[in-house]
């Protein structure tokens, strides 16, 4: 159930921290995944000693505070938000971090920090959109929530989608011409758009997300873990979730990560039309060490062969990860 924050003179921590006790398995993750490993190379700690972390959320457009636990990736996420405000996981679109609004920069992604508060945006009116495609790019950027919906996470401006008031960044793509396309990857949603023919007319079915309470802008810095962070991770920390194998804790991302992952998601953006900041992290975490554009592209098939990278993608990776090793922006 969730729980109302009240007035009080001291804040709740918005990420408790306890340590697991007589064997209970308190890190996120599912059955027999993966060991996940923290930084430094060392192995991840026994069930026992993992730490308990417990999240405080919202529902975007208002709701009292509840509280997650135990997941170890976002559908999992989805499903406690559920339990906790009695309604179906379906129901949640995406989240935002320390902001109840629209803000595809504060878009929970791969990771959460650990002083993070999660709100959750859910489903609001549907719409119908005529579309003629008059140009050959649309001016979408396609993300998806890792449960299924793929929605917009940018529109270029001065393109033809932009020109259509009734198209807002956060919109869900529910169907095209009649066909759904929940459950759809976003590359996939992105090149069935892509491949529709100049001069033709086609009707995209959306959900946009209830809007958030007007005037609330967002959190500032949230309140440090109680009883400290867990042992090898600062208080500056981050839960990493992933589709396959358990959540992790890390140190924030080093200078190298962060301008390689960014790099990786605007490659993203420039030849498939998506941005996926876990996909881009996947991606320079298989790249790190390949010793060619081989090796990379043998790491990527074998990992996420169902997105095909063309070759010419994978040696601009190779390339991007190598300029982020250099320093080079």
């Amino acid at each position: 159930m969730p729980l109302g924050l009240g007035r009080r003179k001291k804040p709740p921590p918005l990420v408790e921290n306890e340590e697991g006790a007589g064997g209970r398995g308190g890190a996120p993750g599912e059955a027999g995944g993966a060991p996940g490993g923290v930084p430094g190379g060392g192995a991840a700690p026994p069930p026992a000693l993992r730490p308990r972390l417990v999240f405080h959320t919202q529902l975007a457009h208002g709701s009292a505070t509840g509280r997650v636990e135990g997941f170890g990736n976002v559908r999992e996420l989805y499903g406690k938000i559920g339990e906790a405000f009695g309604i179906p996981p379906s129901e949640v679109l995406f989240c935002t971090l320390n902001t109840p609004q629209v803000d595809m920069e504060k878009l929970l992604g791969g990771q959460i920090g650990l002083e993070d508060f999660i709100f959750a945006h859910t489903r609001g009116r549907q719409k119908d959109v005529q579309v003629l495609k008059s140009e050959e790019a649309l001016g979408l950027t396609i993300t998806d929530n890792g449960a299924g919906y793929a929605f917009i996470k940018r529109i270029r401006q001065g393109s033809l989608m932009s020109r259509l008031p009734q198209v807002a960044v956060g919109d869900v793509l529910e169907a095209l011409d009649g066909r759904s396309l929940v459950g759809t990857r976003h590359f996939e949603v992105a090149r069935l758009l892509q491949e529709l023919p100049r001069g033709q007319s086609f009707r995209l079915s959306l959900t946009e997300p209830r809007r958030a309470w007007e005037g609330v802008g967002p959190r500032s810095g949230g309140v440090s873990a109680r009883g400290g962070p867990p042992q090898g991770v600062s208080g500056r920390g981050t839960l990493r979730l992933r589709s396959r194998g358990p959540a992790t804790l890390q140190e924030q991302p080093s200078a190298f990560e962060e301008r390689a992952v960014a790099k990786v998601d605007d490659l993203l953006e420039s030849y498939m039309g998506i941005r996926d900041s876990e996909l881009a992290a996947t991606m320079v975490e298989l790249g790190r060490d390949a010793r060619d554009p081989d090796s990379l592209a043998a790491a990527l098939d074998s990992q996420l062969g169902d997105f095909a990278f063309p070759d010419e993608f994978v040696f601009d990776v190779w390339g991007a990860i190598g300029d982020a090793k250099a320093g080079r922006c």
